[in-house]
């Protein structure tokens, strides 16, 4: 008993010690990030403002240094959310093992308890006659059995919000592992980002040698890189990749239906497939849902004539099941809200996700469910975050990378878009 004690003496006194320091620690990290977001926010005011001069070279490789300088900052702005995070992770871990403690004790409390009402449930009159006690002393004895009825209703109802917290504790832990998740997936999409303005920017050089006047000229041979641009390659994820004329004529055909900007369109359908490029090729058997989503993968690929087996769909990670299909990434129990509309936009009966027609006119339709066709910055992201994770998380700080990135691929095809239509 005095073990016990002792226990939970420096469990209720240790974390006091611990927490002053762990305070500090996450107002500082808290600090360091909002400083961080502050320089970010001048680091773009500063790249909107060159891009807003008169077109030079200079003016675009400092464009690109501005750029590589914001994505330098921002990985290290997602550092100190995963710094966070991680201390979050570790409080919800403490706090489920104090948790399970005190489930453990309280129920060891109500086995007593259960035992003790055992014994006075079965105390009978003929007890009382056999034995040489006073009725004072009987009615002491009844007193008792009310006290552990009563006592025994408490314990059941102390396990109950234990139980309860302990869940709650629990389903906040898979949130905040799921977010740490993410902000790790937005530092390697900025990664990404830093090298391809790297790359733009050593290409940029070498072609003009660092001339004006030579980057006057392959300014002014930019309307034969259209027919560049049409033909580069878009690539997709669970289809086969098209060019971008195609990419971009698809996209034209969801704007007129459901206008929807086409450049934030194939921004986003690029960052889905470059997610479901780092999640890997999956197969329905191991990582698909297996009520949510099996059926409905079997019913959809039924109706293609299609063999399951030779469908990739997204890989399963720790914190969720996977199985989204085609370019636009839906999983099957989704796609069925929506391949009726997309039959009715597109003629294809049935719709395909697999298809980048079909894929590109559901993305198109959930993305303008959601307020895209608005076409502001500001719509358009919290579309892009309601396609990441519904819009019930559409403004946690650690998924915004996901909007960014759609809207950084936007600008990117729109500067192409606007070469096609000179």
């Amino acid at each position: 008993m005095k073990r016990i004690i002792a226990i939970l003496f420096l469990l209720s006194v240790f974390p006091i010690f611990v927490f002053a320091q762990e305070l500090k620690t996450r107002e500082q990290l808290q600090a360091d990030l909002a400083a961080l977001e502050a320089q970010i926010a001048e680091q773009q005011k500063a790249v909107e403002s060159k891009q807003k001069e008169g077109v030079s070279l200079s003016r675009d490789i400092n464009v690109l240094d501005g750029k590589i300088k914001t994505s330098q900052t921002q990985i290290k702005a997602h550092e100190k959310i995963i710094g966070i995070l991680a201390q979050n992770i570790s409080d919800k871990d403490k706090n489920i093992s104090l948790l399970n403690y005190k489930v453990d004790r309280e129920k060891e409390s109500l086995s007593q308890i259960l035992r003790k009402s055992g014994y006075l449930d079965n105390y009978s009159m003929l007890d009382f006659m056999l034995q040489d006690k006073s009725l004072s002393s009987f009615f002491v004895d009844v007193d008792s059995f009310s006290s552990v009825q009563r006592a025994l209703n408490k314990s059941f109802e102390d396990i109950r919000v234990t139980t309860a917290g302990l869940e709650k504790v629990k389903s906040e832990l898979l949130d905040n592992k799921q977010e740490e998740e993410a902000v790790k997936q937005a530092k390697l999409l900025e990664k990404k980002k830093i090298e391809l303005n790297q790359k733009d920017k050593k290409t940029l050089l070498v072609v003009t040698k660092g001339q004006e006047a030579q980057y006057k000229k392959i300014l002014a041979d930019k309307q034969a890189q259209a027919a560049q641009i049409r033909s580069a390659l878009f690539e997709l994820t669970g289809a086969k990749s098209i060019n971008f004329g195609q990419a971009y004529d698809i996209a034209l055909r969801a704007q007129a239906k459901t206008g929807i900007r086409p450049a934030f369109l194939l921004g986003l359908i690029t960052l889905e497939s470059n997610l479901g490029g780092n999640v890997g090729k999956g197969t329905w058997q191991v990582d698909m849902h297996p009520t949510r989503d099996v059926p409905i993968f079997k019913t959809i690929c039924a109706k293609l004539g299609l063999n399951p087996d030779n469908m990739l769909v997204s890989k399963k990670q720790w914190y969720g099941y996977g199985g989204a299909m085609g370019p636009a990434q839906f999983i099957p129990s989704t796609w069925v809200m929506y391949e009726n509309r997309v039959t009715s936009l597109t003629g294809h009966n049935p719709a395909n996700p697999w298809s980048p027609e079909d894929s590109f006119m559901a993305a198109a339709l959930y993305l303008t469910d959601n307020g895209a066709a608005k076409q502001s910055r500001s719509a358009e992201t919290k579309a892009a975050m309601c396609y990441l994770a519904g819009c019930g998380n559409a403004n946690k700080p650690s998924l915004q990378f996901y909007a960014k990135g759609v809207l950084s691929y936007a600008d990117k095809y729109e500067a192409q878009i606007k070469i096609l239509q000179n």
